[in-house]
């Protein structure tokens, strides 16, 4: 079996889920269980960040040690009550589930936030860089404001890394929505918090998903992987993980025990990884 037929799925979680997952994948690697060989990534969210930084050819290390910088001064914001409510009620709309996501984008579309658009998609180039897309297979989701449907990013999209990743992570009511080629699109995880269904193809899928959540079963990541039908493990934060995230997953002083949480957390998962993704 070659290595292009292996998927890592990294899915939504906040500033934390990125963190976590960073300091997951790190771990990992010093267990010798490299995920980041993998020859599909497909990333959601927090998920599309940290695939973007790890496909770069920054070493996974020096990704983590910028987990574990200061943040005094950096931007906190807060998934709200109105932010959960609203994720719920699109996740549980009767009938097609594309006018629930469309209900909650278009309600984004309306909503004065913190930070500009354009203040926005800087932060999210200081972290995913300029290089553009990388070689590696990478689907990046992200659901239009005001139709709902989904879109899945890729190198032959024509659209440049940066705008996905923005687009992917635009929590809806939190973040504004992001515009591309006139159309504006908000957090991929209003989809599903992994998407877990894009590794189809695969011969084998880990998942790291900061959060497992989801108003519809059908959203979840065990379940959406149960249907690949293909060998695979879905890894979330542990007890100690949960903790150290702690209530607000954007809040830029959780990241460094969020880091710390995922890079410890990875001894418990390697020994089932290496003897599902073999190297």
């Amino acid at each position: 079996m070659g290595v292009d037929r292996k998927a890592l799925v990294l899915g939504g979680g906040g500033v934390t889920g990125v963190a976590w997952e960073i300091g997951m994948l790190h771990g990992l690697a010093g267990h010798g269980v490299d995920l980041t060989g993998a020859g599909l990534f497909v990333g959601t969210s927090a998920g599309s960040s940290v695939a973007a930084q790890v496909l770069s050819g920054v070493p996974l290390k020096d990704l983590f040690d910028a987990q574990l910088a200061d943040a005094t001064g950096e931007l906190s914001a807060r998934i709200g009550p109105g932010v959960l409510l609203g994720f719920l009620v699109a996740g549980l709309w009767p009938g097609d589930p594309v006018r629930g996501r469309a209900w909650l984008g278009r309600r984004a579309l309306r909503t004065r936030t913190a930070v500009s658009e354009a203040d926005r998609r800087a932060v999210i180039a200081r972290r995913v860089g300029d290089g553009g897309w990388p070689a590696v297979r990478l689907r990046i989701t992200a659901v239009e404001a005001q139709t709902g449907e989904v879109r899945v990013f890729d190198a032959d999209s024509g659209v440049s890394l940066v705008d996905a990743v923005a687009a992917s992570c635009a929590v809806p009511l939190v973040w504004p929505p992001t515009t591309i080629d006139g159309v504006r699109y908000v957090d991929g995880g209003v989809r599903s918090v992994a998407n877990v269904d894009l590794a189809a193809g695969a011969d084998r899928v880990v998942v790291l998903a900061p959060t497992t959540r989801s108003a519809r079963p059908s959203g979840r990541p065990d379940v959406q992987l149960k249907a690949l039908g293909v060998p695979g493990a879905v890894v979330s934060p542990d007890a100690a993980a949960v903790r150290a995230i702690g209530a607000n997953v954007l809040d830029p002083a959780r990241r460094r025990p969020a880091a710390e949480a995922g890079y410890a957390q990875a001894a418990a998962e390697a020994g089932r990884l290496r003897d599902l993704w073999g190297q």
